[in-house]
């Protein structure tokens, strides 16, 4: 009798929600996404390390990232039910209404966008209120209508590098356009991995993602492999914009034919494995991508 009471006491309740509104805002993803935002951000000429500033990016990054998932679930509230990986999420579960998320959503990008409005500029902050529009009432939608929506979608995708870079930069210098084009073109590969891998959820609730409608083909394989071959050229653009040194631009190339090479291999293998390989490599190819670029201009 105590065992249950506790289970069902107070902090066990508190717990739950607050593993909803994780789960509410990917956490994880939103953390990666802010990661971005904040390398770009100091990799700003002149910007030197404050934390509270940095903290305060965060924050803001969080708030308005975690207000865009909120949205993407509430619009795909009935196709997240239909899908094992996304089943028991809070809105598709109905452990949370609709009325909830949208009021978190609202309460967390006005607070997010006047965060980075007020300590660093209206440019970082517009811009972030462009991103969490085109996520979550262009993109989200859009994706059972078209695979052009991974094209729409890889804007807000590669936004964060621009948001951070204007928040130390409200010209927008030629850096933060530079970060955002590796981001940008990073998340084809990526993104159409992840579509290959859970091919068979994502077609069962309309969704159309790969860039051939026959789903995983020859084709939507050489599509990773031009879109990785991109990467390269841009790879050398920080150090030829003086961003970085040689021993990043190394880094980043050797990045860059490692995601070419897994490409080429799920060309030739044309499986779930080695589609897997392509999105493994590419959860490790940023962070390895921006800290190197971080630590050569630091």
């Amino acid at each position: 009798m105590q065992t249950n009471e506790v289970k069902s006491g107070p902090a066990s309740i508190i717990r739950s929600k607050l593993k909803d509104y994780q789960q509410l805002m990917k956490f994880t993803l939103s953390f990666t996404v802010v990661f971005s935002s904040v390398v770009s951000y100091l990799m700003v000429p002149g910007i030197e390390f404050d934390i509270l500033s940095v903290l305060l990016l965060f924050a803001g990054g969080m708030l308005v990232t975690g207000a865009a998932n909120a949205i993407n679930q509430i619009v795909e509230k009935d196709t997240d039910a239909k899908m094992k990986r996304t089943a028991t999420r809070p809105v598709a579960s109905g452990r949370m209404h609709i009325d909830e998320a949208a009021t978190f959503s609202v309460l967390a990008a006005v607070f997010g966008i006047f965060i980075i409005g007020l300590w660093f500029n209206w440019m970082a902050a517009g811009i972030a209120a462009f991103s969490l529009f085109l996520y979550g009432f262009i993109y989200t939608p859009l994706k059972k209508v078209h695979s052009i929506s991974v094209l729409i979608g890889a804007i807000p995708g590669a936004l964060p590098c621009l948001i951070g870079w204007a928040a130390g930069d409200p010209l927008l210098g030629i850096g933060g356009w530079v970060l955002f084009a590796l981001q940008f073109f990073w998340q084809f590969p990526h993104f159409w991995a992840i579509a290959w891998v859970a091919h068979e959820d994502y077609s069962s609730a309309g969704f159309k993602l790969l860039p051939d409608v026959g789903g995983p083909t020859k084709y939507a394989a050489v599509q990773s492999i031009l879109y990785s071959v991109l990467l390269i050229p841009i790879g050398v653009m920080p150090y030829v914009f003086g961003m970085s040194g040689m021993v990043s631009m190394i880094i980043v190339g050797i990045a860059n034919l490692a995601m070419f090479w897994q490409c080429v291999r799920l060309f030739r293998e044309m499986n779930v494995t080695a589609a897997r390989r392509v999105m493994f490599g590419s959860y490790f190819y940023l962070p390895i991508v921006l800290l190197s670029l971080l630590a050569d201009k630091m």
